[in-house]
């Protein structure tokens, strides 16, 4: 008899409907499954076969055969167990098919006929709700991640019996339909720019930075406060939107970081990957593709502590994703797209010691700084908008808290500045002045005479490239949408090459 189940495969962090189609016919006992799949996927008939068996349901001595189409697309994740089971129970005649027609199956089974949770719950109902289904049925383990997609019929089940029954119409089973406003839990911040004393300019590029959404390197010596800004830097950052919402919670439950808590993730993410992360820790893969740090970062915040201890190959990585901000990654012939759309923030000491430029203290050898700061590329330091010291403290400084602003009071000045690019960029792609591309900087970057000449003895002096240009060019963008003035002012390009001042000092070719 022929049965066929619908389900669907992850692919990136959105979804393909799959049709499993089962055939049991006579012939030689065989149990053959095709159809483009992996390891995971092949070994789900002894799974499938040892669950309906401790459930007191014995596969017939016949040829079955299960295809998983199309067979053009790469099967993975252990999310089959319980589709197979169940065409397989409706070719056997056990299980009614006009009552499994309407549904998606989802779920990994145990021996004992238990159904146990599975990654990227979220994006299947999602998606294939969008495409006209109403009904799926998913483990008990991922009940509330599924709820959180409003509108669809959803059935939880533990184990493979209470399935059976379900679907036989011995049990009745109350659905539950998600309410149109998905429930969202934010954390409470421990963490607040009030807390940093001294380094004004620092906490100034953080704000310039949060409301542009551009990346940011921060140089300077042990002790001057380098992390302690970065970690707060999300609490500038305003709130998520409902798409961002969705999409940024659809990454994390491909990972299986989504807790199963009823609530999208609201805050925006903050990635502090350790120095020793590999390339695909830092942009996605491995053996079965999955999501890196700078997908876990999307529409939050990278940041890279040590910059340059990281592995140089590892971090020159981050050069197409920061242009393009998005990753595809290529394995055989899988090909899978994952967003990117970070703001990175790495930090560093200039030298080995730490101590740098400042020759009283610092114990290394021109070479050796030469050497320590050419693990970061040229290219890459292009790519970065804003390159700012952070430097030592003054003992006044530590102990000044008086007149130490608020995130709170930081953010109110950000929000106003993303409204003010958002109702800019209304028919554009994109909505950050960092995204800014090329082609329409004459549009919405005009210079005037007196500008235009500043920036030409700039670019002269600094011997700029062409990226690093329109990177000032942006930067002063933001600036002047700080100030609420709807030109570019020279007082706005001056403030914006402050923020590249470290090419020269650390990065030139003739700092020693």
């Amino acid at each position: 008899m022929y049965s066929v189940i619908r389900t669907a495969v992850l692919e990136g962090i959105h979804s393909k409907s799959i049709s499993i189609e089962v055939d049991i016919s006579t012939g030689m006992p065989v149990f053959d499954m095709v159809g483009n799949l992996s390891s995971e996927v092949k070994e789900a008939k002894e799974r499938v076969r040892t669950a309906l068996h401790n459930c007191g349901i014995m596969l017939p001595a016949n040829r079955i055969t299960i295809n998983m189409c199309p067979a053009n697309i790469k099967k993975s994740g252990t999310g089959f167990d319980v589709p197979i089971a169940v065409a397989l129970l409706v070719s056997m005649g056990i299980v009614d098919e006009a009552k499994c027609a309407d549904k998606v199956f989802v779920g990994e089974l145990s021996l004992n006929g238990k159904i146990l949770g599975t990654n990227g719950v979220l994006p299947i109902v999602s998606d294939e709700f969008s495409r006209g289904v109403k009904k799926f049925v998913v483990p008990k383990a991922n009940e509330n991640e599924a709820r959180l997609v409003p509108g669809p019929q959803i059935f939880t089940f533990d184990n493979i019996s209470e399935l059976i029954d379900f679907l036989n119409g011995e049990e009745e089973k109350q659905s539950y339909v998600a309410d149109k406003d998905a429930k969202c839990k934010s954390k409470t911040s421990s963490v607040d720019f009030r807390d940093v004393n001294g380094q004004v300019f620092v906490k100034r590029a953080c704000e310039v930075a949060a409301a542009g959404m551009h990346n940011m390197l921060l140089v300077g010596p042990p002790g001057a406060g380098k992390t302690m800004v970065a970690e707060r830097l999300p609490t500038i950052l305003p709130s998520l939107s409902d798409e961002e919402k969705l999409e940024l919670s659809k990454i994390y439950s491909v990972c299986g970081l989504l807790d199963n808590n009823s609530a999208l993730l609201c805050d925006r993410p903050f990635r502090n990957p350790h120095h020793t992360v590999t390339k695909a820790g830092i942009i996605g893969g491995g053996m079965n593709l999955k999501p890196g740090e700078i997908s876990l970062a999307h529409n939050g915040v990278l940041f890279l502590d040590e910059l340059t201890e990281f592995n140089k190959e590892t971090i020159e990585v981050l050069r197409q994703p920061l242009e393009e901000h998005r990753i595809n990654l290529v394995r055989g012939n899988t090909s899978v797209v994952y967003p990117a759309n970070f703001l990175l923030l790495a930090a560093m000491n200039p030298c080995n010691c730490g101590y740098y430029p400042d020759m009283q203290r610092c114990r290394c050898t021109a070479t050796g700084v030469r050497r320590y700061l050419d693990k970061l590329s040229q290219p890459l330091i292009d790519r970065i908008d804003l390159c700012v010291e952070a430097s030592a403290l003054t003992y006044s400084e530590i102990v000044m808290k008086d007149n130490n602003e608020s995130s709170a009071s930081i953010r109110k000045r950000v929000v106003q500045c993303h409204r003010i690019q958002r109702e800019r960029y209304m028919s554009e792609k994109f909505r950050f002045n960092s995204r800014l591309p090329v082609s329409l900087m004459d549009k919405y970057c005009y210079l005037g005479d007196k500008e235009n000449r500043y920036m030409e003895s700039i670019y002269e002096k600094l011997q700029m490239t062409g990226r690093t240009y329109h990177k000032i060019i942006r930067v002063a963008r933001t600036i002047a949408d700080l100030d609420a003035s709807e030109n570019i002012k020279l007082r706005h390009l001056s403030e914006a090459v402050c923020y590249r001042s470290l090419d020269n000092k650390y990065f030139g070719g003739d700092m020693l």
